[in-house]
């Protein structure tokens, strides 16, 4: 395993760091089964916003499909990694920090995928209120969340009901299963779920 210097996941330095040396133990190298079968299950493609997209083989996959994709990371490393894999869908990776960016039109989906579990457990709370602030009444969160209690990470883990207390307040679970194809570091521990936004009280 590499050493480096930078150990705060919050900062870009961490993930440049790793994307530049390779090391990306999360990176599943192309597309998980759940995401496909959303996607041949789906109505209609619509619009789609992929936070921390990493290298971003969904975005083509998606793109491909018919959906509008908007894919942001805020490392720069990652990126130019994303873009370099994505050929003629390269301009849809941005690079934008997910706190304070807002897409051209609302997106029918958001597409977790080792998002929540790259950041530490102080930072949930925001991420869930972003989440619903970006989506629409209707609009999905879907995708894959890790169930760990180990403390250091990331990937940082959630319990259960802690991902229901934090996201029951905005949206109603609609899906969830096991995951089949789950890459080493996640394997037994993550299952795909759907989240749709309520209406607000």
């Amino acid at each position: 395993m590499p050493t480096f210097e930078t150990r705060d996941p919050t900062e870009q330095a961490f993930w440049n760091e790793r994307f530049d040396r390779n090391f990306m133990p999360w990176d599943k190298g192309g597309v998980p089964a759940a995401l496909r079968d959303f996607v041949a299950q789906a109505p209609r493609s619509g619009s789609v916003l992929i936070p921390g997209c990493g290298s971003g083989y969904e975005v083509a996959y998606l793109s491909e499909a018919g959906w509008d994709v908007t894919a942001i990371d805020f490392s720069p490393a990652a990126v130019d990694a994303a873009r370099a894999v994505l050929g003629r869908w390269a301009g849809r990776v941005v690079q934008a920090d997910f706190f304070t960016f807002t897409p051209e039109r609302p997106p029918d989906v958001i597409y977790e995928r080792a998002f929540l579990c790259a950041l530490p457990p102080r930072m949930r709370a925001e991420i869930a209120a972003r989440w619903a602030v970006l989506l629409p009444i209707g609009g999905l969160l879907a995708g894959f969340f890790y169930f760990d209690e180990a403390p250091k990470g990331p990937p940082f883990g959630i319990a259960p009901d802690e991902l229901d207390a934090l996201l029951t307040p905005y949206f109603e679970r609609i899906e969830d299963r096991p995951v089949a194809d789950s890459i080493p570091a996640f394997e037994g521990r993550e299952r795909w779920q759907v989240w749709r936004r309520r209406n607000p009280l």
